[in-house]
Protein backbone atom coordinates (compact mmCIF):
# COMPACT_ATOMS: atom_id res chain seq x y z
CA UNK A 1 0.00 0.00 0.00
CA UNK A 2 1.51 3.36 -0.75
CA UNK A 3 0.60 6.80 0.10
CA UNK A 4 -0.46 9.37 -2.93
CA UNK A 5 -1.14 13.05 -2.56
CA UNK A 6 -3.46 14.65 -4.92
CA UNK A 7 -4.20 18.71 -5.14
CA UNK A 8 -2.42 21.81 -6.81
CA UNK A 9 1.31 22.32 -7.59
CA UNK A 10 2.18 24.21 -4.47
CA UNK A 11 0.87 21.73 -2.06
CA UNK A 12 1.99 18.39 -3.89
CA UNK A 13 5.77 19.66 -3.87
CA UNK A 14 6.50 19.40 -0.62
CA UNK A 15 5.00 15.95 0.10
CA UNK A 16 7.50 15.02 -3.31
CA UNK A 17 10.61 16.58 -1.61
CA UNK A 18 9.69 14.59 1.44
CA UNK A 19 10.11 11.14 -0.64
CA UNK A 20 6.64 10.93 -1.61
CA UNK A 21 6.38 9.30 -5.06
CA UNK A 22 2.48 8.92 -5.94
CA UNK A 23 1.86 13.13 -6.30
CA UNK A 24 -0.34 14.24 -8.70
CA UNK A 25 -0.22 17.68 -9.08
CA UNK A 26 -3.41 19.28 -11.02
CA UNK A 27 -5.05 22.25 -11.17
CA UNK A 28 -8.84 22.56 -9.52
CA UNK A 29 -10.88 21.53 -12.84
CA UNK A 30 -8.74 17.84 -13.21
CA UNK A 31 -9.16 17.50 -9.45
CA UNK A 32 -12.25 15.38 -9.10
CA UNK A 33 -11.78 13.04 -12.00
CA UNK A 34 -7.92 12.39 -10.76
CA UNK A 35 -9.30 11.44 -7.29
CA UNK A 36 -11.74 9.30 -8.60
CA UNK A 37 -9.07 7.72 -11.12
CA UNK A 38 -6.44 7.63 -7.70
CA UNK A 39 -9.11 5.79 -5.33
CA UNK A 40 -9.69 3.06 -7.79
CA UNK A 41 -5.90 2.22 -8.27
CA UNK A 42 -6.15 -0.85 -6.01
CA UNK A 43 -2.23 -0.32 -4.30
CA UNK A 44 -3.21 3.12 -2.76
CA UNK A 45 -3.64 2.77 0.80
CA UNK A 46 -4.03 6.55 2.26
CA UNK A 47 -4.57 9.39 -0.01
CA UNK A 48 -4.50 12.93 0.68
CA UNK A 49 -5.99 16.18 -0.19
CA UNK A 50 -5.46 19.47 0.20
CA UNK A 51 -8.56 20.83 3.06
CA UNK A 52 -9.23 23.60 0.90
CA UNK A 53 -9.75 22.18 -2.40
CA UNK A 54 -11.35 19.41 -0.07
CA UNK A 55 -14.32 21.86 0.80
CA UNK A 56 -15.03 23.01 -2.84
CA UNK A 57 -15.18 19.25 -4.16
CA UNK A 58 -19.07 18.42 -4.79
CA UNK A 59 -20.67 17.26 -1.91
CA UNK A 60 -21.50 13.58 -2.77
CA UNK A 61 -17.49 13.00 -4.07
CA UNK A 62 -16.81 14.49 -0.63
CA UNK A 63 -19.04 11.53 0.95
CA UNK A 64 -17.87 8.76 -0.99
CA UNK A 65 -14.67 9.84 -0.12
CA UNK A 66 -15.02 10.23 3.65
CA UNK A 67 -16.88 6.89 3.99
CA UNK A 68 -13.87 5.60 1.84
CA UNK A 69 -11.85 2.25 3.54
CA UNK A 70 -9.27 1.60 1.05
CA UNK A 71 -7.84 4.01 0.80
CA UNK A 72 -7.97 6.21 3.40
CA UNK A 73 -8.87 9.62 2.42
CA UNK A 74 -7.44 12.36 4.42
CA UNK A 75 -7.65 16.13 3.77
CA UNK A 76 -5.14 18.43 5.51
CA UNK A 77 -4.35 21.73 5.74
CA UNK A 78 -5.64 24.65 7.83
CA UNK A 79 -8.06 21.65 9.74
CA UNK A 80 -8.39 21.32 13.32
CA UNK A 81 -6.03 19.21 15.12
CA UNK A 82 -9.34 17.48 16.75
CA UNK A 83 -11.13 17.46 13.73
CA UNK A 84 -7.44 15.20 11.98
CA UNK A 85 -7.05 13.54 15.03
CA UNK A 86 -11.38 12.00 14.69
CA UNK A 87 -10.65 11.29 11.20
CA UNK A 88 -7.54 9.32 11.90
CA UNK A 89 -9.41 7.71 14.49
CA UNK A 90 -12.00 6.76 12.47
CA UNK A 91 -9.85 5.52 9.56
CA UNK A 92 -7.46 3.17 11.81
CA UNK A 93 -10.03 2.03 14.79
CA UNK A 94 -7.28 3.24 17.52
CA UNK A 95 -6.68 6.84 18.92
CA UNK A 96 -2.80 7.33 18.61
CA UNK A 97 -2.76 10.28 20.45
CA UNK A 98 -3.43 8.37 23.77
Amino acid sequence: MELAVVGNPRFVLGFRLAGVRRTHAVEFEQLEETLVKVTDEGDVGILVVDNEDWIRLPPLLRRRLSNSIDPVVISIGKVEEVDLRERIKQAVGVDLWK
